[in-house]
């Protein structure tokens, strides 16, 4: 049976309404976006291996340096395409690195001198690659920016770190002045002080 011409037209203004009325209307709400994974920290077995075939510290701390270095650029030019997913990816196996040297430093006797100069060597890498975290922090949104920030913390502490190898224990901390004791001699009364 035919449709009448107007019945034709009403079914073609509800199609019509029907079209118009944006999607976002029929779309289930939007649940609360999850806030990027932290970085996992790492060492690639390529990497594991290359370190370990260094044939000393000195070489070795060179090798972590120079890989922890490649991975940072890796991460800022990620970020400065807009792929922080992959720019986290190169944190955390920056952080590796890092995380590794700090082991293999910290279990070195902090009295000799080439342990000091191990850590001078780490303190001056870390020293320059610490603006990068900020600067890379600063152009990222603040999903991904909450783990450069912690990256930073770590790469603070870790200069911290192989900063205070330098004073060891040979540095004598004062002591405020209201804890000191006043110093008496045998032969002066008690309230007097030593001159």
């Amino acid at each position: 049976m035919p449709v009448p011409l107007g019945q034709r037209w009403f079914l073609l203004a509800q199609i019509v309404v029907v079209c118009s009325i944006p999607a976002s209307l029929f779309a289930q709400p939007r649940s609360p976006q999850m806030p990027a994974p932290p970085p996992m920290r790492f060492v690639s077995r390529d990497e594991r291996s290359q370190l370990v075939a260094a044939k000393d510290l000195k070489s070795r701390l060179r090798t972590t340096i120079e890989l922890a270095e490649a991975h940072l650029g890796h991460a800022e030019d990620s970020t400065a395409q807009k792929k922080f997913d992959q720019a986290s990816e190169e944190l955390g196996r920056y952080l590796g690195l890092i995380d590794d040297a700090r082991q293999v430093l910290g279990a070195l006797d902090r009295d000799r001198n080439s342990t000091r100069d191990l850590y001078r060597r780490f303190d001056i890498a870390l020293r320059a690659q610490l603006p990068r975290l900020a600067v890379m922090r600063r152009t990222t949104p603040a999903d991904y920016a909450i783990h450069l920030k912690a990256a930073e913390e770590f790469a603070r502490e870790t200069r911290t770190e192989a900063l205070e190898s330098f004073y060891g224990h040979s540095v004598l901390r004062e002591e405020p002045d209201n804890q000191k004791k006043p110093e008496q001699t045998k032969d002066a009364p008690e309230g007097s002080k030593r001159p």
